[in-house]
């Protein structure tokens, strides 16, 4: 009996289903590249079948806080309302009689990655389903990911590797690589975490040192970034090692500075003291000789006066007083004296030690001297020689030249006419013979 009744229950409920109103669409999820133009489909049966019979056709979105309308289409004059923000990217393809209502879009963008909605509402028959849904997926590459380093890069400290790509759809995922100084790929230390793009490195050494790849990937391509990862103690880290060379540098400057300084007072102190060792010395003539002067002057008066006013007893203690003061001056003058011939000593030896370092550097400019001559002696010894040795070659051209005997030389004399008129002629002989000519 209670087999009987299940079933008629299933018979009922599949009779209540027949002729009610059910919208679908194929598929739970469509991927797209972005920029495409492409078409969701959403078809729909319903037990109406009067073509006159008003449809309302509605496409939304719907995002995590709520759902808002985008397109609506009436059957009966064919108007479609559109959300302001999305004329001229969206549109609906409807077909009562074949039951389509498909919804395009053009140029998708990643605002577009939603869940669409295709509903639709026709009036006497509200059984049944009256709305799909599917999501969108709008299919992006991943950028280029940026990575940085989170922490200070020095031992013993825990630092974050971080990688982000700005964009990509659906989300990329993150791995990391490592090699070592010398690029050879390594694997990460026991303790290190890999998260959502987030490299962890703890209680970080020398070791720690090296290149690290980070690769962001989804199912369209893949992109990489990497960084250089420098471990230096503490105290060597970059903005302190900069400071101290500052500090150094700075310190040369002024001592360079103050030791110039010192150098141009020393000058101008010799040349004021020589002048004031002159200037005390004729002064401290003229004091001795006035304060002689004045004292014998005084002294006269004084012992007139005394030896005309007061007793003896007095006379000898404005002596005795006149002699410790004559002391205490001729003390002070010696004091000053002494203290003048220290100055001048210490002038004189400044400048003795001056005329040594002049005598120095004189000896040294003749010794220059000296060799610049010897350099000159031997630049004309070898201007002499070059001079004979080209004399030398000019008599040897000449030799190699054809000659004549010199012994024929004096016999070009008698090459000569001879003229015996030109000389003067003896007187004949008186007692002279005829000649006879036998050739008759």
């Amino acid at each position: 009996m209670e087999g009987r009744m299940s079933t008629w229950t299933l018979l009922c409920l599949l009779v209540s289903g027949v002729g009610a109103l059910q919208v679908n669409i194929p598929k739970d999820l469509y991927e797209f590249a972005r920029g495409d133009n492409i078409t969701l489909p959403c078809s729909f049966e319903s037990k109406v079948t009067d073509p006159k019979t008003l449809v309302v056709i509605t496409w939304s979105v719907q995002d995590k806080a709520a759902s808002t309308v985008i397109l609506t289409y009436y059957s009966n004059n064919g108007h479609t309302d559109i959300k302001e923000r999305f004329e001229g990217r969206i549109s609906v393809d409807v077909d009562v009689k074949s039951r389509k209502a498909n919804l395009k879009l053009t140029s998708i963008t990643l605002a577009d990655n939603k869940k669409f909605e295709c509903r639709v509402q026709i009036p006497g028959d509200d059984e049944g389903k009256p709305a799909a849904t599917t999501r969108l997926v709008v299919l992006v590459a991943p950028s280029t990911p940026i990575c940085n380093i989170e922490g200070k890069a020095e031992y013993g400290k825990n630092i974050n590797l971080t990688c982000k790509s700005e964009e990509g759809s659906p989300p990329p995922t993150y791995t990391w690589q490592n090699r070592d100084v010398k690029n050879v790929p390594r694997a990460h230390d026991p303790r290190t975490t890999d998260k959502g793009g987030i490299l962890s490195l703890y209680n970080i050494t020398k070791d720690s040192s090296g290149f690290y790849i980070c690769t962001s990937r989804n199912k369209i391509r893949s992109a990489t970034c990497n960084l250089t990862l420098a471990v230096m103690p503490p105290s060597m880290n970059i903005g302190s090692t900069a400071g101290i060379i500052g500090g150094v540098v700075a310190g040369l400057i002024v001592l360079i500075i103050v030791i110039y300084c010192c150098c141009c007072r020393k000058k101008k102190e010799k040349g004021e003291e020589y002048a004031m060792g002159v200037q005390a010395e004729e002064y401290s003539d003229k004091e001795t000789a006035r304060n002689g002067e004045s004292r014998y002057a005084d002294g006269q008066e004084s012992d007139r006066d005394e030896s005309i006013v007061r007793s003896p007893v007095e006379r000898r203690d404005k002596y005795e007083e006149r002699s410790e003061r004559d002391y205490d001056h001729r003390k002070d003058n010696d004091d000053r004296r002494s203290d003048y011939d220290d100055r001048r000593s210490d002038y004189d030896d400044r400048r003795r030690d001056y005329d040594d370092r002049r005598s120095d550097y004189d000896d040294r400019r003749r010794d220059y001297d000296d060799r610049r001559s010897d350099y000159d002696d031997r630049r004309s010894d070898y201007s002499d020689r070059r001079d004979r040795h080209e004399r030398y070659d000019d008599d040897r051209r000449y030799d190699d030249e054809p000659r004549r005997d010199r012994r024929y030389d004096d016999d070009d004399r008698y090459d000569e006419p001879y003229d015996d008129r030109s000389r003067d002629k003896p007187p004949v002989p008186a007692n002279k013979p005829t000649r006879n000519d036998y050739d008759d």
